[in-house]
């Protein structure tokens, strides 16, 4: 394989993975192990306010990936499978958020599907180049345990608000260190592999 084609693969994983700037990456992880570490310190957490904060670090999480998003397309990289993750955080954080008529069992149903739109999408990402780019386990390992956790939220949605605060709690620190050591994996191949923002 030529090394046109590689080089033009490892953009790809930098850009559907970071958005070009590893910090968004890194930036998300941060939001996800806060998230988590709110959960833990807060042991009588009320399924109200464990929905409620997922809603808004799932607005949060949104964001970033369709800023991400929007400065890959910018640099005419692969940016579809970002902007569609960004699109799912932002509406599952509005829906969590701002649409109070609903039942506390829907809006759990709400974050299994988040977790497993997002990790199908982090699974096919890392599976794209596979075989050009070391480290793209993270990626794929990251995706994995949110489509796992996606399965177990739609499969025992009503064990408990603690029970889901800790799953949660779990997942969203797990996910959260995963992203930030792909995050300066991607600053250390950024380094070697300048690419114009």
């Amino acid at each position: 394989m030529d090394a046109a084609r590689v080089d033009g693969d490892t953009k790809y994983l930098m850009a559907i993975t970071s958005g070009v700037h590893w910090w968004a990456l890194a930036l998300r992880g941060l939001v996800a192990i806060l998230f988590a570490l709110f959960t833990f310190a807060v042991p009588g957490i009320t399924l109200a306010v464990l929905v409620i904060l997922f809603g808004a670090y799932a607005l949060v999480d949104g964001v970033i990936a369709i800023v991400s998003a929007v400065r890959a397309a910018h640099g005419h990289r692969r940016w579809i499978a970002f902007l569609v993750e960004g699109i799912v955080g932002i509406l599952a954080g509005l829906v969590t958020l701002f649409v109070p008529a609903v039942t506390f069992a829907f809006l759990i149903y709400v974050v299994g599907a988040w977790a497993i739109v997002t990790g199908v999408l982090e699974i096919a990402a890392a599976v794209r180049l596979r075989q050009h780019v070391a480290g793209e386990w993270l990626l794929i390992l990251t995706g994995i345990i949110s489509v796992i956790f996606g399965v177990v939220v739609f499969w025992a949605p009503i064990v408990g608000a603690l029970a889901i605060a800790w799953w949660l709690g779990v997942y969203a620190f797990i996910f959260g260190i995963l992203l930030l050591v792909l995050a300066f994996r991607l600053r250390s191949l950024h380094g070697a592999t300048p690419v114009r923002a």
